[in-house]
């Protein structure tokens, strides 16, 4: 099987990291990570709003953030090293307020750097940039990068779709520092598309459908083929969708941008009065496809479907994680559901799924990484 890496695994960061760090003139309205609950958990708060039961006690929570703690549980697993997400931060985009969110960003991407990324070559963490401004999130990505940090991450959800042009100064900052661009399920957004019964499902659902529609937008605007060294990963969104994917926007692209139909039926050029055609259909040297395979990855935890399509998507776009520590994760049967998943590729396909890819793209130190635990 070779090395293997967890491409999606989170912290639990302290209940006052931004209260206790955030000038006292924006408390009010910046992330306030978690207070206690009735119940004895705890909930988190966002502008002064409760989101939600995020835990169990405090001592419990934070023993993820120990670096001998993350180690102990690698080697019970047989991971050698781990792409590290936040878990209350991701909540960040949520903000209002462009100063606050900005300031909240920072204090998040100082605290993993000195919490876990400067303990270990075995940890990549990302940094959170703030997409309020395309200003702001340039100067975050350019201080990510020279932190040294292993990935940055925006919303999948922004204020402007990924489309705008207003990004096209960002998309080139990012691609000059060589790091991925990270995206996690259920950011941007509150989540909530339905209410009542089975609602909690079809919500997931909803939410795990921006991961197929993001990576769409950025293949077939031209995105990824103006930046060929741009590279996005699509964090808990699983991965079954991107052959899917792949065979849906090759088909509609051609579609829509060859032909349409009058209304006596016969198929003529597209004509409109709108846009030039270049702006609604732009011509892509190669189908949208392509740039998926090329510059899309996706993680996942279990996912057999991912692994009976890679034939078609091909084994680069696929990464597998734990997600530890959540509840949804493969701990403590990391291992067990590799190895399952593993069985019947080849073993350069498995080994560029479970650890290869994920040690180029957050560019781990391989040596490293092949130490024992």
């Amino acid at each position: 099987m070779g090395t293997i890496v967890s491409a999606d695994s989170h912290v639990n960061e302290p209940r006052g990291l931004w209260s206790d760090n955030l000038p006292v003139s924006l408390r009010d309205r910046a992330m306030r990570g978690i207070a206690s609950g009735e119940d004895g958990g705890w909930d988190l708060i966002l502008d002064g709003r409760h989101i939600g039961p995020v835990g169990a006690s405090e001592e419990a929570r934070l023993a993820v953030i120990r670096p001998e703690h993350r180690m102990s549980v690698m080697a019970q697993e047989g991971i050698a090293g781990e792409c590290i997400f936040p878990t209350i931060g991701l909540y960040v985009w949520m903000l209002d307020d462009p100063e606050s969110g900005k300031i909240s960003c920072r204090i998040y991407n100082e605290w993993i750097y000195d919490q876990l990324e400067r303990c270990s070559p075995r940890f990549r963490c990302a940094g959170l940039i703030p997409a309020w401004t395309v200003e702001d999130a340039r100067d975050e990505v350019a201080y990510v990068a020279e932190r040294g940090l292993g990935a940055v991450m925006l919303p999948t959800v922004a204020s402007r779709p990924y489309n705008d042009r207003m990004w096209e100064p960002l998309w080139s900052a990012i691609e000059e520092t060589g790091l991925p661009l990270v995206m996690h399920q259920g950011t941007g957004h509150d989540m909530i598309f339905y209410r009542g019964p089975g609602a909690t499902v079809a919500n997931l659902l909803s939410t795990q459908s921006l991961g197929p529609r993001t990576a769409a937008m950025l293949a077939t605007s031209g995105v990824l083929e103006r930046h060929p060294r741009l590279h996005v990963v699509f964090v808990e969104y699983n991965a079954g969708w991107l052959a899917w994917t792949m065979n849906t926007i090759d088909y509609y692209n051609n579609a829509f941008g060859e032909l349409t139909t009058d209304t006596q039926g016969s198929a003529k050029l597209a004509r409109h009065d709108g846009p030039p055609r270049s702006v609604i259909y732009p011509r892509l040297p190669e189908p949208p496809s392509f740039y998926l395979r090329r510059q899309v990855h996706a993680t996942f935890q279990d996912d057999p479907v991912a692994i009976q399509t890679v034939g078609m998507t091909g084994a680069d776009c696929l990464l597998w994680g734990s997600d530890y520590p959540h509840n949804e994760g493969t701990y403590p049967h990391s291992r067990a559901t590799v190895d399952r998943l593993g069985e019947h590729l080849d073993p350069p396909i498995a080994a560029k799924i479970f650890g290869d890819t994920a040690i180029t793209l957050f560019d781990f130190d391989a040596a490293a990484l092949s130490a024992p635990l």
